[in-house]
C-alpha cells in the first residue's frame, strides 16, 4: 500500500518541480503519448479486473487466497498433493504478505483515483464513475476488514495527498463497517441511470442501474453480517431499503448479479482455467463434504460443481489428508468441474441467490418483515437457474422446514466458487455444521479453522506502532486464531 503511494508521490513531486521550471514551454513539453494521469475508463477496467481476479483466483502459488485458502477451509474443494499449502490450515507468508499488498495497491489505489478525477472537484466530474468507484471501493474494504480485522481505513490511501500518510492508523472493524455502510449509501446517490455514461466498466458494461442494485444489495450484505453486534442499526437499514425499492433498487434476478465474464486469451481468462488447464495443475479435487451433502439431497448442482470420476461416479475425499494418503484419492475422487475451468468462466462477486438467503436469515432472526420460505425458496432457486438448471418441488420437499441452519446451509452451497464469502458467514455464525474430521487428517494452527490472516510483514517493518495498535484492535493475537469482531459465538 504504502510503496505504492510513495511512488505516486515521488511522481507527483516530479511533476510539480518540472513544471515550475518549464512555465514559458507548456506547448513544447506535452506529450501526447504520455499523459501525466490516466483517465478513469482505463483505470476502471484494470482496477476491477485485478482485485477481482486476486478475489476468486489467483494464479501465483502460494498466494491464490480462494483455491489454497478458503475453498479448502470451507470443504468445497480438497487437495490430492501439497496438503501443506492451504488444506492444512498452513500458508506461507506470500499468502497473506502479496493478497494485503495486492487489494490495497491494485485494487484501493486505482478506485480512490477514479473517485478523486470524478468527484465535483475532480479534473472530469462524472458521478457515475464515482458511484461505482465507491461500490467497489467499499467492497475491497469489506474483503480486507473480512480477512484481517482491524485495518488502515479511514487514513488509508492518503500516500498522494498534499500532506501524504504513509504510516496510517488502524480502525477496529466496527467502525469500518460503519463507514461502508455509509459509502454505500451515497454511491447509491451519487449513481443514477439518467445521468452521464461510463466506458470501461468489464463488470455490467455500462448499466447503472445494476450497479445500484449491486450496491444496495452489498449494503444488505454488510448490515446482516453485523446484525447480531449492531442490531438497531442493523435493523433500520434494512427496513430502510426494503421500504422504498425505487429509491433503494435490489438485484431482481440472475442477469442483475455481480460478476466478472473472462475471455477466453490471456490476461483476461478465469484464473481457475489459468491454474487448473495452462498451468496443468490436478491438485484439487471436490471435497467429500461437499459431494456427499450434495448427494444426499440428490442436488442437480453437484454435476455443474464437479466431474464424475474415471467410472462416472460422483466422489470426494477428505480434507488435511496427508499427501502419502491424499495422493491415493488421484483417480478416484471427482475434479472441479469444467463449468468453473473454462476460460471464459466467470469470476463471481455477489449473485441474486445471495441476496435471497440474506433476506431469508434477516426475516427468520425478525430484522425485516418479509415471509423467510419466499426468499429461501427464491434464492435455492435463483442459484440452481445460475447454471441452467432447476429445483424440482421434490428438492424442497427433501429439505423439509425453513430453519436458520437450512438457510445458512443452502446458502454455503451456491457461494461455491466464493470461497471468502462461504469462509466469512462461517466464522461469523458457525453454519454450515462440518462433518467430524478424518482420524487420518494432520492439521497445523493447533488444528483451529483459520479466522483471520496474520498481517504481512512490510507492516511490521513500515507502519509498527499502528500495526501494534491494530492487533489490540481485534482483541487477540496476530494469528490465524483470533476471532474477528462479527463473531456470532
Amino acid at each position: 500500500m504504502r510503496q505504492h503511494s510513495k511512488t505516486y508521490g515521488l511522481a507527483l513531486a516530479l511533476m510539480l518541480l518540472t513544471s515550475s521550471c518549464t512555465d514559458t514551454f507548456d506547448e513544447m513539453n506535452v506529450d501526447p503519448n504520455n499523459p501525466t494521469s490516466i483517465k478513469a475508463q482505463f483505470l476502471l477496467p484494470y482496477a476491477l479486473e485485478r482485485s477481482i481476479d486476486r478475489y476468486w483466483g489467483g494464479r501465483t502459488r502460494f498466494e491464490r487466497i480462494n483455491l489454497d485458502g478458503a475453498e479448502l477451509w470451507m470443504q468445497h474443494l480438497t487437495r490430492n498433493i501439497y496438503s501443506n499449502e492451504g488444506d492444512n490450515y498452513g500458508v506461507s507468508p506470500a499468502f497473506y504478505n502479496n493478497n494485503w499488498q495486492s487489494f490495497f495497491n491494485d485494487g484501493l489505489l486505482n478506485f480512490q483515483r477514479i473517485i478523486r478525477e470524478s468527484g465535483p472537484e475532480g479534473s472530469s466530474p462524472n458521478p457515475n464513475f464515482e458511484g461505482v468507484a465507491m461500490v467497489m471501493r467499499a467492497w475491497t474494504f469489506s474483503v480486507l476488514t473480512d480477512c484481517w480485522g482491524a485495518i488502515p481505513y479511514s487514513e488509508a490511501m492518503k500516500g498522494t495527498d498534499g500532506q501524504p500518510n504513509y504510516t496510517p492508523a488502524y480502525d477496529t472493524q466496527e467502525k469500518i463497517y460503519a463507514g461502508l455502510l455509509d459509502e454505500l449509501k451515497l454511491a447509491n446517490e451519487k449513481l443514477n441511470p439518467a445521468g452521464p455514461g461510463i466506458q470501461g466498466d468489464i463488470l455490467y458494461n455500462g448499466n447503472i442501474l445494476r450497479w445500484k442494485r449491486f450496491a444496495n444489495s452489498l449494503r444488505l450484505r454488510l448490515a446482516n453480517r453485523q446484525a447480531a453486534k449492531k442490531s438497531a442499526e442493523s435493523r433500520a437499514i434494512m427496513r430502510e431499503i426494503l421500504a422504498d425499492p425505487a429509491k433503494y433498487p435490489l438485484m431482481a434476478g440472475n442477469d442483475d448479479n455481480a460478476l466478472l465474464r473472462h475471455t477466453a486469451t490471456l490476461p483476461s481468462n478465469n484464473e481457475w482455467h489459468q491454474v487448473i488447464v495452462q498451468d496443468g495443475r490436478t491438485d484439487w479435487n471436490v471435497s467429500s463434504t461437499l459431494v456427499d451433502k450434495l448427494t444426499a439431497l440428490q442436488d442437480a448442482r453437484l454435476t455443474v460443481f464437479a466431474s464424475p470420476n474415471r467410472d462416472g461416479k460422483y466422489l470426494g475425499h477428505p480434507n488435511g489428508l496427508p499427501d502419502a494418503i491424499a495422493t491415493t484419492f488421484l483417480g478416484s475422487s471427482s475434479t472441479i468441474g469444467s463449468f468453473f475451468t473454462r476460460p471464459e468462466a466467470p469470476s463471481i462477486v455477489m449473485t441474486f441467490a445471495e441476496l435471497n438467503f440474506i433476506l431469508a436469515e434477516a426475516a427468520l432472526d425478525g430484522d425485516i418483515t418479509g415471509d423467510a420460505k419466499t426468499y429461501f425458496d427464491r434464492g435455492v432457486t435463483a442459484s440452481f437457474e445460475q447454471y441452467g438448471l432447476k429445483a424440482t418441488p421434490d428438492y424442497f420437499t427433501r429439505m423439509g422446514a425453513v430453519t436458520r441452519e437450512k438457510v445458512l446451509e443452502q446458502k454455503w452451497i451456491a457461494l461455491f466458487g466464493q470461497g471468502i464469502e462461504a469462509w466469512t458467514e462461517y466464522r461469523r455464525t458457525g453454519l454450515p455444521v462440518l462433518p467430524p474430521r478424518d482420524p487420518r487428517a494432520v492439521f497445523e494452527n493447533d488444528g483451529v479453522l483459520p479466522t483471520r490472516l496474520p498481517y504481512p510483514a512490510t507492516e511490521y517493518s513500515l507502519n509498527k506502532a499502528n500495526i501494534d495498535k491494530g492487533i489490540t484492535l481485534n482483541g487477540g493475537k496476530d494469528d490465524m486464531k483470533t476471532k474477528l469482531w462479527w463473531a456470532e459465538k
